[in-house]
């Protein structure tokens, strides 16, 4: 899944802060996460305990957070809230940090969640 296309001003800033675009991968057995080289982070899908759309928008894009609580984005909107239990590792600007809640902007959140709510398929 693709993180939302941000507009050419901030894909500029994206680019010149090594940012550049973001992922989202969703397998049967884990979530990855990357934004350039500022944000990575690769988890057991079990870990997710709860997702939706998080109805608020964000002016910031990049990555932030604090006390587990992450923000990882290239737009303010299509935003999707994941709760993780246990918390789970990622890495800011190559940093260990903790992840309890991962907000993450999709070009197709509904789409994804489709995806996450499909029961894994068996290997």
């Amino acid at each position: 899944f693709a993180m939302t296309a941000p507009n050419p001003l901030v894909r500029v800033l994206l680019a010149v802060t090594s940012l550049g675009r973001g992922t989202v991968e969703l397998t049967d057995e884990t979530l990855s996460v990357h934004l350039g080289i500022g944000w990575q982070s690769r988890m057991p899908r079990s870990s997710i305990v709860s997702a939706g759309r998080d109805p608020r928008h964000r002016i910031s894009i990049g990555a932030h957070g604090w006390g587990g609580t992450w923000l990882v984005n290239t737009s303010g909107h299509d935003l999707v809230r994941l709760a993780l239990h246990p918390d789970q590792r990622g890495r800011c600007l190559g940093i260990p940090v903790r992840v309890r809640t991962l907000r993450v902007s999709l070009a197709e959140p509904d789409a994804f969640l489709a995806a996450l709510d499909a029961p894994a398929h068996a290997a």
